[in-house]
């Protein structure tokens, strides 16, 4: 992925159809509000990650998840995200004002309700939101802005960077770490079988 900017058809959005209050809205569009606020001339600037080797970086180094946006549905997209990297041994932090807990989870109805630090900030939430979004993270200090599949927004991208934050957007967490870390291959599944040939045949 690049720079954050408008998606131009590399990726579809991860989300369905439907939507629903406070939850998995991924349609991509462009960056909308006011400037970033200026850097402090001390600060160091957080990068936008699109490589192979930052996102194996980022996901190995950061293992506490807010997911903004969960859904307590299972067939949306940010349950199975969330899901998926409950299993594979992140701690996952619910922020949606809609529930109580999600996947055995207490939910929280803003990034700055959660109490202790975050790392990744974990977006399912429309473009047009992620600044504000992208503020709270900077405020909370999390390390990471990432906006899920379908979603991105120059704008939060630079008040991220500007504030030291990296940055993923225009990608699901869920299919990175698979790729990266959980051994999804190249076709997409990890089913072990080497050849089409029956056992013992």
């Amino acid at each position: 992925m690049s720079a954050a900017g408008p998606s131009q058809g590399a990726r579809p959005p991860g989300g369905g159809s439907r939507s629903e209050p406070r939850g998995d809205h991924t349609s991509a569009g462009p960056s909308q509000g006011t400037p970033a606020p200026s850097q402090p001339a001390n600060a160091t600037r957080g990068r936008i990650v699109d490589d192979i080797a930052g996102l194996r970086r980022v996901l190995a180094q950061h293992r506490t998840i807010a997911v903004v946006g969960l859904s307590a549905n299972w067939y949306r997209p940010s349950y199975f995200a969330a899901k998926y990297m409950l299993d594979h041994g992140y701690r996952v932090i619910p922020v949606n004002p809609a529930y109580e807990e999600v996947l055995g989870q207490r939910c929280y109805p803003s990034i700055a309700a959660i109490p202790g630090p975050v790392d990744i900030v974990d977006a399912f939430r429309k473009p047009a939101e992620m600044p504000a979004i992208a503020r709270e993270a900077v405020a909370k200090g999390a390390k990471l802005l990432w906006m899920q599949l379908g979603i991105r927004n120059d704008e939060a991208a630079r008040i991220a960077t500007d504030a030291g934050l990296d940055v993923v957007a225009d990608r699901c967490v869920k299919i990175e770490h698979a790729r990266i870390l959980g051994g999804l291959n190249w076709c997409g599944v990890n089913t072990g079988v080497v050849s089409a040939r029956r056992a013992g045949v």
